[in-house]
């Protein structure tokens, strides 16, 4: 199994990347938001890899972060989603965006994604919402900036998960709370409320 590929930028393309480690050029498939993070031409870069092995081929999956390649083999787990679905859902929400979909079972914005429709899209709800962990939730290890409110929503929703409630009605709660609280105390607070009086 190859965990990482280790070298430098030769060519970027629509649909990846090709690193060259010691004179050996490894062809990596990408999402989109991992081209962008890839550095230029020339520069040295570090992708987690996924080799997937099919009768008739062999493709190489290269990510920016653990934490994405940690979702991609989620999705790919799901019946219906191939390497190409997930590097597409990928590529239009963030890990962290993403995570926020599943567990408030937002299937609209996972439909957002190339060949994902409507059926498809609540499938990945109903069966990886409550796989999603709390660190992937509140954005820990994220490589890109979360704004102070959003950053407030995740840690509320932590803070609810860590009371015991499921990381769905956790983050079902704050997002019906929305903007009407402000702090990350203030969100718990009227959470509960909410979740006290079966909201």
């Amino acid at each position: 199994m190859i965990a990482h590929i280790d070298g430098i930028v030769s060519e970027k393309n629509p649909d990846g990347v090709v690193v060259d480690c010691g004179g050996v050029g490894y062809e990596l498939l990408c999402s989109a938001s991992t081209l962008a993070a890839c550095p230029a031409l020339g520069k040295s870069v570090k992708l987690c890899a996924y080799l997937a092995v099919r009768e008739d081929a062999m493709e190489l999956y290269g990510f920016i972060s653990r934490e994405e390649k940690k979702m991609f083999m989620r999705l790919i787990g799901v019946s219906g989603i191939g390497p190409k679905s997930a590097l597409g859902i990928l590529g239009v929400l963030s890990v962290h965006d993403l995570s926020v979909a599943l567990v408030t079972g937002d299937a609209a914005a996972l439909a957002r994604a190339p060949g994902i429709g409507k059926k498809t899209a609540q499938r990945l709800v109903l069966e990886l919402k409550d796989k999603v962990s709390s660190e992937e939730l509140t954005g820990a290890g994220a490589q890109t900036f979360m704004p102070p409110a959003q950053s407030a929503q995740a840690e509320a929703i932590e803070a609810l998960m860590a009371l015991g409630y499921p990381s769905s009605e956790a983050a079902k709660a704050v997002s019906q709370v929305g903007g009407a609280a402000g702090t990350t105390n203030e969100i718990v607070f009227a959470a509960l409320k909410r979740l006290g009086g079966g909201l």
